[in-house]
């Protein structure tokens, strides 16, 4: 069991490595060779700006309820991850902030969704649409918003709501969005 564990995590810390060192080597391309438009001071990128620092908070809010559910070794992630743990302290107050967590997490992730893009248009989605980061964070939030709105469907097909939850809950699309986004923004930022 301890066995599968280590290999779950390095899989995913193996992963993440891949897709940073991947993304660091566009970047150093898209830097040195690719036009990288001034950023525009406008009241809609203005705007744009709060909303991306909003849906940002609103990603880490997410993640942490993931994190929080790794913590405490609840959840089918958890349980592939982590198939031998036991949390090591009485958990009471963070199963209940858990439980807001889980209740809540639905209405988190539309925001979540609906605010990033609105921070997508008002920042002028056209004008760095050429630099691959840009479409990739577009797709994977459409992606995950798509997904997780056939987990809320009341009479969603069996079927689809199993790819749904498989496709949804997945480190691999929020790795990857952290990660292509946090580039992408270095990148216009200079």
């Amino acid at each position: 069991m301890q066995q599968q564990t280590y290999k779950s995590i390095r899989n995913i810390v193996l992963y993440t490595l891949t897709i940073a060192l991947l993304s660091l080597g566009y970047f150093v391309y898209a830097y040195t060779l690719l036009a990288i438009p001034e950023e525009r001071e406008t009241f809609l990128t203005e705007m744009g700006e709060s909303l991306g620092n909003m849906g940002l908070l609103l990603l880490v809010f997410i993640y942490l309820r993931t994190m929080l559910k790794l913590l405490l070794g609840q959840g089918k992630l958890a349980q592939r991850l982590l198939p031998d743990y036991t949390p090591p302290i009485d958990a009471s107050f963070l199963n209940r902030i858990l439980t807001w967590m889980n209740r809540t997490h639905v209405y988190f992730g539309i925001t979540a969704v609906a605010i990033i893009l609105l921070h997508i248009v008002m920042m002028g989605f056209s004008r760095y649409q050429h630099i691959l980061f840009f479409p990739m964070v577009l797709a994977l939030v459409i992606w995950q918003g798509i997904f997780g709105l056939f987990l809320t469907i009341r009479y969603t097909p069996s079927e689809l709501k199993k790819f749904s939850y498989l496709v949804h809950a997945q480190f691999v699309s929020g790795i990857a969005l952290g990660i292509f986004a946090l580039f992408g923004h270095i990148l216009i930022d200079d």
